[in-house]
């Protein structure tokens, strides 16, 4: 059997990450949790009995989570992408995940409080820019932060 999923490294805070993210993405769960052994100390200051993996499905796409220390911290180079419909859920996913240290940034792109980036895109972006006003509502969503599905649909004309 063959198993494909993205795998992001923490420093630690795996299951918290976790539990937040299936809390904020419908039709998510957490799968399994696999535990460093107990006995004897792991680098990086890990503990017998602290999170190793969290196995999970965000939206049905697999994901797992490595407890794997600070040598290799999140960067923008890699972005989870949620495509929502409408500005209620884009509201709603963006503050949830740039509350409590998280960060905005441009063009609908943010970092949860973990540091992983993350793009909240609602689907009247894809369609408008499927249209033949694609590139005035480039120009606007270039100048946003949290993308605005008002502002894009004025953008369109």
């Amino acid at each position: 059997m063959t198993d494909v999923r993205t795998c992001l490294w923490f420093d630690g805070r795996i299951q918290e990450a976790a539990e937040l993210y299936v809390s904020l993405v419908p039709g998510s769960r957490i799968l399994s949790v696999e535990r460093y052994p107990e006995g004897h100390p792991f680098p990086g200051g890990r503990e017998g009995g602290d999170a190793l993996t969290v196995d999970l499905e965000l939206a049905g796409v697999p994901y797992q989570l490595l407890n794997g220390g600070p040598a290799f911290p999140p960067t923008e180079a890699a972005s989870i992408v949620v495509t929502v419909d409408g500005q209620e859920e884009v509201d709603r996913l963006w503050d949830a995940l740039v509350a409590d240290g998280g960060e905005e940034s441009q063009c609908g792109w943010c970092k949860d409080r973990f540091g992983v980036s993350w793009q909240v895109v609602p689907q009247q972006l894809v369609d408008l820019m499927r249209g033949p006003h694609a590139q005035a509502v480039t120009q606007a969503m270039l100048s946003m932060r949290k993308l605005d599905v008002a502002r894009l649909e004025a953008a369109a004309g």
